[in-house]
């Protein structure tokens, strides 16, 4: 969850800093959040730490053991019978409530302030990308990034950081989604951002419909190409990273799964050619979740 902290840490020490500045009560406020499993957790645990409360809610299909991993932080849990989009809907409607504040990485109308903080908490994955890609002897960065993608706020701080390198070429961006929640391919192959209905899938933390209003343009103009990939895709993903001794649960796989659906198969000469990539491009992939929180079955297995 290390990317998902980077966000919800930095929103929930704005928030925080903003009403101490502000002669604000000091009483404690509940920070509410709508989550897939990762970024509500992230919440909840700088909510403990800071004294504060935390309401989550979460939507059918989250794992059991990412909703327990949630209360052990100590925050409240309501789960939504319903799909991501109805469980941001109902968590915006949760923090009208008095000394509530909404910390959400889809920007909803009146707060797009607090996800822009998110996604620079991102942002801070992306330089310390660089300073370990450095330290290897890639100065230049790499050629491609592959970044999973919900509703695209980690996935924005990602485009804006690579599109305003002062050094080297700028990388080649792909984006996976899962085939049960590809809003943002279908928004790029219509031109213009649209929800789409949701199914049931593996990649919980990615299941979501609609992507943020505030991340829209950048995934518009900034990727170079964005994949859709099976559950099945995932998990031998993510077995194969566990070979490597990498764990990474369904999402963070999805960073290889849609790598190898991008680069290989009928087309694939053409794919590596309009994406820059030869046998020498150094390729990154971001996992956005361990294999602990959201447990995967390997394809075939019981």
């Amino acid at each position: 969850m290390q990317s998902k902290a980077l966000g919800g840490s930095w929103a929930v020490h704005r928030v925080l800093a903003e009403r101490a500045a502000g002669g604000m009560r000091t009483d404690p406020v509940t920070f509410v959040t709508a989550t897939d499993g990762n970024h509500g957790r992230a919440v909840a645990r700088m909510a403990r730490r800071h004294g504060q409360h935390a309401h989550v809610l979460v939507p059918q299909g989250v794992h059991p053991r990412a909703v327990a991993a949630i209360v052990d932080e100590g925050a409240k849990v309501t789960e939504v019978p319903g799909p991501y989009d109805e469980a941001v809907r109902r968590a915006a409607g949760a923090a009208a409530a008095p000394d509530a504040v909404l910390v959400q990485d889809t920007a909803l109308p009146g707060h797009e302030r607090i996800t822009e903080w998110i996604v620079e908490g991102y942002s801070t994955l992306c330089a310390e990308l660089d300073e370990q890609l450095a330290a290897q002897g890639v100065t230049d960065g790499p050629d491609l990034v592959s970044v999973p993608v919900g509703v695209g706020s980690l996935a924005q701080a990602v485009i804006t950081h690579h599109r305003s390198r002062g050094f080297g070429s700028a990388p080649a961006l792909l984006a996976v989604e899962p085939e049960a929640a590809a809003c943002v391919l279908a928004g790029l192959t219509r031109g213009e951002a649209v929800g789409v209905t949701t199914g049931e899938t593996a990649m919980a933390g990615l299941n979501c419909g609609t992507p943020s209003r505030l991340a829209w343009p950048h995934l518009h103009g900034g990727l170079d190409a964005a994949v859709a990939v099976p559950d099945s895709a995932a998990a031998r993903a993510a077995a194969r990273l566990a070979a490597l001794g990498v764990s990474s649960g369904p999402c963070g796989a999805a960073a290889l799964a849609g790598l190898y659906a991008a680069l290989t198969g009928a087309g694939a000469d053409a794919r590596r050619t309009a994406l820059g990539l030869d046998t020498t491009s150094v390729v990154v992939l971001l996992s956005t979740e361990g294999a602990s929180a959201n447990p995967h079955r390997s394809p075939g297995s019981p």
